[in-house]
């Protein structure tokens, strides 16, 4: 299978038989010029994991592009033709079978709502667990692995990379590592009353 990673959770995969698109998300890039999709898939809701000002173009450069997702992103794609999915699914895209699996995103914390998250297991060989750490059924080989992000400490990266023991990990969801604003607004929506979070001007002087 062909991979093509165009950062943070985006990655085409060619099986030779299908060209599937999965997370086409606002930290990605190089992917808008895509032709000949046979499906583009979502894991969920999250912008860094579905653009949906870019997801109109690259519809109509795909005409016959599935377009695949959970069901907490569908209400985001109002008059835009999908398919719903859930774990436990199978689906046939062109030649490629893809089986859902997974459920829920992981906890980023407990006062945020848990949202829907797809797992995508390709031809049994190639699993994009979006945002959460699903146990496949069976070995696989290709494992995308989720490297950085508000849910993730670097030791359960590890621990879920030893429990699939994949022929091959492919680190995704890398992104966050330049965009250090996500995590400085999480710690501003959730910190106690009375507390201002400042994020300092490099080599400015402060006065606290």
């Amino acid at each position: 299978m062909r991979i093509t990673h165009f950062g943070h959770s985006c990655v085409l995969l060619d099986t030779g038989s299908a060209r599937l698109l999965i997370d086409p998300g606002t930290f990605a890039a190089g992917f808008e010029p895509l032709t000949g999709l046979d499906a583009v898939l979502v894991t969920h809701q999250h912008p860094d994991h579905l653009d949906v000002e870019r997801l109109a173009p690259l519809l109509r450069a795909n005409p016959d592009a599935r377009l695949v997702v959970d069901g907490g992103t569908s209400g985001q794609l109002v008059g835009v033709d999908h398919e719903v999915v859930a774990p436990g699914e199978s689906v046939r895209l062109s030649g490629a079978r893809v089986d859902v699996l997974g459920g829920q995103h992981a906890v980023i914390h407990p006062d945020i709502p848990v949202i829907p998250n797809n797992a995508y297991l390709v031809d049994g060989t190639h699993l994009h667990p979006g945002d959460a750490f699903p146990t496949p059924p069976a070995p696989v080989d290709v494992l995308f692995l989720p490297t950085a992000a508000p849910w993730l400490k670097a030791s359960e990266a590890v621990d879920y990379l030893r429990t699939v023991a994949p022929r091959t990990a492919v680190p995704v969801h890398q992104g966050l590592l330049a965009q250090p604003q996500v995590f400085y607004g999480l710690f501003t929506t959730l910190a106690p009353e009375g507390t201002e979070v400042r994020v300092l001007d490099p080599e400015s002087a402060t006065d606290l």
